[in-house]
């Protein structure tokens, strides 16, 4: 039982009232995200700026907490403090409440999401689908936001990343559509669990388990094709580099939300930095196994910690010589948990046994991979230059959506004789 489950069952054995205990119940669960969320996007900051700093040469925030590391609460602190500036051309209804509408629509997303076995904050049968109907309120937010500002900059710049939100859905749902034709169902835990059994690895009859049953992996190249296509829309959805044209400097000065100030702002960026989580564990989801780790088992969970210390005590040791200590500390960790779980005994489920040790791991290796795709978009944006308008949409609508519907084609095909394989050896 998850920790908002006791809590729930607790308050339900002292009222007595079954109708409060699930509004506690959701009230825990939102107080729980809406926290995580926001100390999430403070590291998410921090670490951006960090890695921006080491990629050009240079230090980076230093100043504040070891290694600069608390300056991600001073800016909270700061945004907090600020005064909020309503200017007089806006519509002050819209304008109040759009920074609200698109954080409520990445918010909503987290909710859904598989962060471990049987950990979720809600489980629906239809939870792919949720997922692509919530995240699409942050386009009206965005709209809204544009309108009401009455600025010609910020109309700009909310028209702009609405047609680039809608528009990279189509590949976007093509892409998970040529996936959900191999697992079969909707449900964001049964998609994780689908991935634990052993699948025939391309065009092999034999089955293996771990990271050749990851869905990337079920039929290659096709899959990886779909990988791309779904990481490449991510980006633009979450307008990131080098997709970030709806905030272009240059041209717009800060895209829709350039009248904002204050904490108005600041929700604005939580809904960024929220909806690159929610693309990541949706393609972590889908494409990486979920909860599950890379090796076929990871029964040996004392290997893991084990592996992270040490690997983390030589990288620190190592690093302090030369280089920042703290990511060496970090590579050094991260490296030493990878090489803990291949050597851990190998086993037929899969997975880790006990529910303790199911839930840690799971949580784990699910974080640990939207993590690396989130590390991925922020190194994307020190690295590629920012796309034009027009090259943008001839990107979306002449390249990924074609070769996305070809790719579902050929997913489709494979799975039918995939299928068809197993019924005729079944007839045997």
């Amino acid at each position: 039982m998850t920790p908002t489950a006791l809590a729930a069952s607790w308050v339900l054995e002292l009222t007595g009232n079954a109708v409060l205990d699930g509004f506690i119940n959701i009230f825990i669960v939102c107080f729980i995200l809406i926290n995580f969320i926001a100390v999430y996007a403070g590291v998410s900051t921090y670490a951006e700026r960090k890695i921006a700093g080491h990629m050009q040469a240079r230090v980076g925030p230093y100043r504040i907490g070891p290694h600069g590391f608390l300056v991600w609460i001073a800016d909270a602190l700061k945004l907090m403090i600020k005064e909020d500036i309503i200017a007089t051309q806006t519509d002050k209804l819209l304008f109040k409440l759009s920074p609200y509408v698109v954080f409520a629509g990445s918010f909503a997303c987290w909710v859904a999401l598989p962060y471990a076995p049987n950990w979720s904050p809600a489980s629906f049968n239809i939870g792919i689908l949720y997922l692509l109907a919530v995240s699409s309120a942050v386009v009206i937010g965005i709209l809204m936001a544009g309108w009401s500002s009455g600025s010609k900059w910020a109309l700009f710049g909310a028209m702009r990343s609405a047609a680039q939100i809608v528009s990279y859905e189509v590949p976007i749902g093509i892409t998970l559509l040529g996936m959900l034709l191999i697992y079969g169902t909707l449900d964001m835990h049964a998609i994780s669990e689908a991935q634990a059994k052993g699948m025939p690895f391309g065009f092999m009859g034999e089955s293996y388990g771990g990271l050749w049953s990851w869905g990337i992996n079920r039929y290659p190249p096709f899959t990886i094709i779909a990988f791309i296509i779904y990481y490449i829309g991510a980006l633009a959805e979450t307008n990131r580099t080098p997709f970030d044209i709806p905030e272009a400097e240059s041209e717009l000065v800060a895209g829709y939300h350039t009248e904002y100030s204050g904490m108005r702002f600041s929700f604005f960026f939580l809904s960024e930095y929220a909806n690159m989580f929610v693309v990541s564990a949706i393609a972590t989801t889908f494409f990486l196994g979920g909860w599950l780790p890379p090796a076929p088992s990871a029964s040996g969970t004392v290997y893991l910690a084990v592996g992270t210390l040490v690997g983390a005590a030589m990288g620190y040791g190592i690093a302090k010589r030369g280089f920042d200590a703290f990511v060496g500390a970090m590579i050094g960790g991260g490296l030493g948990a990878l090489v803990a779980v291949f050597i851990a005994q190998p086993g037929a489920d899969g997975a880790f046994t006990g529910k303790g040790p199911q839930l840690v791991a799971g949580a784990f290796w699910f974080f640990a991979k939207c993590f690396t795709l989130i590390f991925v978009m922020i190194w994307l944006r020190w690295t590629l230059p920012r796309y034009r308008v027009d090259q943008l949409m001839d990107l979306c609508w002449k390249k990924l959506t074609p070769l996305a519907l070809v790719n579902l084609v050929a997913i489709g095909v494979l799975e039918t004789r995939h299928e068809w394989m197993a019924l005729i050896r079944g007839g045997h």
